[in-house]
């Protein structure tokens, strides 16, 4: 058993900067991360809202994160979590990891979300080769091929417009009649000639045999369907429509809303005292990088109050 003053679960932009403001603050703090550094931000390809730096990729900016972290004598575990428990006597969380056990008088959750799955027929079959979560990741096996793109919010756009690097023709699906996007980005997809917008629209089902053959779409107002037929492995289906929050480690611990987001307060306090969230695990309006890093800041100073106030 390992024991630290405060332990954050997960090294995303939140987790990163809670880490960062945890050693400024002399905490005794170990940050346990299960895979890279920075989440699902090393997937992103370009980010050019991030305060004070015009352009940067995600995972250069992950990079960044975590040598500037380490840099100021942060410590990291790589080693997944399977429960966390809260000993209200001893006022002791106990984060069982799969390597380890770790002890810590203070813990922050910040462990983001997995892409929420669209839940047309076919996308388990297929996932994988013929549906995708990540265009950075996935976007180069579709070098002149059709994409669809599910989604009408900022990631969607982000993705629809990375995709036209490598596909053929880009076919944004909307079940809404109208984009959700920032006017920047929105502007950006309807002056792109690669890309199509299709308003009031769903996929109903992906068909084929080893490869995605069929596409079966649904305009949400009329109930019409289309089916639109191609030669094996000539198209795919990128699905951005949010995240699933990763709180089930928590879920004893904490109140969640109905899509199973943290409640906090802007202390980033939950439910039981000692433990906060941070990031796109907890309910809040904006998901962005700049955001989670604010979780981070507020979620270790926090922490940092609470550990000063705890009596043992």
């Amino acid at each position: 058993m390992r024991s630290s003053d405060l332990v954050i679960v997960g090294a995303g932009p939140a987790g990163l900067a809670a880490s960062i403001y945890a050693d400024r603050a002399a905490i005794d703090c170990l940050t346990i991360e299960q895979g890279t550094f920075g989440g699902q931000l090393g997937l992103t390809d370009l980010i050019d809202n991030y305060p004070g730096v015009e352009e940067v990729t995600g995972y250069e900016l992950a990079e960044k994160m975590h040598a500037h972290a380490e840099h100021l004598g942060a410590r990291f575990e790589l080693d997944g979590v399977e429960s966390i428990s809260w000993d209200a006597e001893r006022r002791r969380f106990t984060t069982l990891g799969y390597a380890e056990s770790y002890e810590s008088k203070a813990l922050i959750i910040a462990t983001g979300g997995t892409p929420r799955p669209a839940g047309f027929a076919g996308e388990d079959t297929f996932r994988g080769h013929g549906v995708s979560y990540c265009a950075t990741c996935d976007g180069m096996f579709y070098k002149d091929k059709l994409c669809y793109v599910v989604g009408g919010g900022n990631t969607a756009c982000e993705e629809a417009e990375f995709l036209t690097r490598f596909a053929s023709k880009v076919i944004l699906v909307v079940r809404k009649d109208h984009l959700r996007a920032q006017p920047t980005l929105i502007a950006k997809v309807m002056e792109n000639p690669k890309i199509e917008v299709r308003l009031t629209t769903r996929i109903l089902s992906l068909e084929g045999a080893m490869m995605p053959e069929r596409i079966v779409l649904e305009d949400t107002v009329t109930g019409e369907t289309t089916e639109e037929a191609y030669e094996p492995g000539s198209f795919g289906v990128f699905v951005f429509i949010g995240n699933i929050p990763a709180s089930e480690i928590v879920r004893t611990l904490v109140d969640v809303n109905e899509f199973g987001e943290i409640r906090t307060n802007e202390a980033m306090e939950t439910a039981t005292p000692g433990l906060f969230a941070a990031g796109d695990v907890r309910e809040k309006p904006l998901r962005q990088i700049v955001t989670a890093v604010a979780d981070g800041a507020i979620a270790a100073t926090s922490a940092a109050l609470y550990l000063g106030a705890i009596v043992i």
